[in-house]
């Protein structure tokens, strides 16, 4: 049984005979570690995900730290190295006459696809979709636009929306013609407390257009994986009813990751739940070891990818680090 094998088991609900993991770092966290590892840090890790695609992000920087996207959205990318702040409006008037979407076949992931899975032809197969319907929306049309057009402009957020959808359903349709297993819908829905939108507005524009898009995955007869930040676990059973297999990043501040852990084992599979709001950062290493291993007990029952709630930040000392990847990987059954 190779890694792929122990993620399928899980997604399919079953007992794996360890728990699987797939951690993510950001671009400060992630030199931390290479410095640290050097060339070995992908055997080091031993991810049992491989993530494909570039989640809808690609872009080219047209000045120091700023970076123009294939959607017209500016990033100022000063602070946050990886995504950015949006810096401009693409879409500064509720309509879409004279924009000119993007087209998936114009994307340069799927050449690389072949070459990636090459290298890990014993990992989960993940095509990532990132900003894939909300988030991209907001960002062509600015948050607070957004919002007053879920009141003022219905009809063109309906568009909006399609379109990004039919865009994404193209990717989808393309990347499946690959040997691979899921793919993966990045969207935050959610805040600290609650739904950013509220779940009437939820219910009228976005679940209708992710029903499309989750079930161009589900009819390919590939796994559906969703990232989703915030207090959303108000959405898990609607998600669950339109094939929703594995949701991320599972975030113990905003729920509690074990209750729902045994609510919906065999139903839908979590990934993440290791706090990257308190204990990576200010914790100590046995605080990590503590949350770390009671994680992975709850989580050898099944419907359970270990992880951090989030990409772990570049405030994370090295030492915590370290610490819960060992853990991971000092589990009996792993290695075999």
């Amino acid at each position: 049984m190779n890694k792929r094998d122990v993620v399928k088991q899980v997604l399919a609900g079953g007992r794996p005979a360890y728990v699987p993991w797939s951690f993510e770092f950001t671009v400060e966290a992630g030199q931390k570690l290479k410095d640290h590892f050097g060339d070995q840090l992908d055997d080091y890790l031993d991810n049992h995900i491989v993530k494909l695609g570039r989640g809808n992000r690609l872009s080219e920087q047209i000045a120091p730290d700023r970076y123009l996207d294939r959607f017209g959205v500016e990033w100022d990318r000063s602070r946050d190295k990886d995504i950015g702040t949006v810096c401009n409006c693409a879409l500064p008037e509720p309509t879409l006459d004279g924009f000119n979407f993007p087209k998936a076949s114009d994307l340069p992931y799927f050449g690389e696809m072949p070459d990636l899975i090459a290298r890990r032809p014993d990992s989960f197969r993940m095509y990532n979709i990132g900003f894939s319907l909300y988030e991209r929306a907001w960002s062509m049309r600015g948050l607070e636009n957004l919002m007053m057009d879920f009141h003022d402009n219905p009809k063109f957020v309906d568009d909006l929306l399609n379109t990004i959808a039919d865009f994404n359903i193209d990717q989808i349709q393309r990347a499946v013609e690959f040997d691979i297993d899921a793919v993966h819908f990045g969207d935050d829905w959610g805040q600290q407390r609650g739904l950013q939108m509220g779940r009437r507005q939820w219910m009228r524009f976005i679940y209708p257009v992710i029903k499309r898009m989750y079930a161009a995955v589900r009819n390919a007869g590939k796994y559906v994986s969703i990232h989703c930040c915030g207090d959303v676990d108000e959405l898990f059973d609607d998600l669950i009813g339109i094939g929703v297999d594995c949701f991320n990043p599972f975030q113990p501040e905003v729920m509690d990751v074990f209750a729902l852990m045994d609510q919906y084992r065999g139903k839908l599979t979590f990934h993440g739940g290791l706090s990257t709001q308190h204990t990576l950062p200010y914790g100590s290493r046995e605080d990590v070891r503590r949350e770390a291993t009671r994680l992975l007990d709850a989580g050898a029952a099944g419907s359970y990818i270990f992880a951090p709630a989030h990409a772990v930040e570049g405030d994370v000392p090295i030492e915590n680090m370290i610490e819960f990847i060992e853990v991971a990987k000092a589990q009996p059954g792993y290695q075999l």
